[in-house]
């Protein structure tokens, strides 16, 4: 799961654990003592949420599926696909507004985040991932960052191919990661 999935996910919690929950990506071990306690929390859960999501035997699937070159970062590109179908399917224009109120408002965001930031906001990327070649698009720029080919750009004509099952993939996984949240 990337920005908006996460979001959705710790949207019942305060600003300071939404923000945690948005910049987690981008924190290197941990987050206790750099961060504010709130903070740190909603870290954790992006974590736990991801170490959830990886696990699933949805996941798994999808990498036994993917092309065998690109299987190292497919991962990278659910995060984005997840987004894709949570922006298409549980449009929440209050919660878009939120977050980027929430990242201008923060002022500090982890090295690697903090150039991103102001397009994602200016361009309003949580919307755009409804649309999925906007998705696919960040992707393969997301591929351009990495060293070497870029992997993600390959992956995305499969991407396209796939669709349909990372669709159906998409509404097995997302109410049983509601579910298992809802749970703790």
């Amino acid at each position: 799961m990337n920005f908006l999935a996460h979001a959705w996910l710790a949207r019942g919690g305060n600003d300071a654990f939404l923000y945690g929950n948005l910049i987690a990506d981008g924190v290197k071990g941990d987050p206790d003592g750099d961060w504010a306690a709130e903070i740190a929390r909603g870290i954790r859960h992006h974590r736990r949420v991801d170490a959830w999501v990886d696990d699933h035997a949805v996941i798994r699937g999808v990498r036994e599926r993917a092309p065998r070159p690109q299987r190292r970062v497919v991962g990278i590109a659910l995060d984005l696909v997840w987004d894709h179908f949570v922006a298409r399917d549980h449009a929440d224009v209050a919660l878009v507004a939120r977050c980027y109120r929430v990242l201008q408002a923060q002022g500090r965001a982890p090295n690697r985040l903090a150039p991103m930031i102001p397009a994602l906001i200016e361009d309003d990327w949580l919307s755009r991932y409804a649309d999925f070649d906007f998705t696919c698009q960040a992707i393969a720029g997301l591929g351009r960052r990495l060293s070497g080919p870029n992997r993600l750009a390959e992956l995305v004509p499969w991407l396209r191919t796939d669709y349909p099952t990372l669709e159906h993939d998409f509404h097995v996984l997302w109410p049983a990661l509601n579910k298992a949240l809802s749970a703790d």
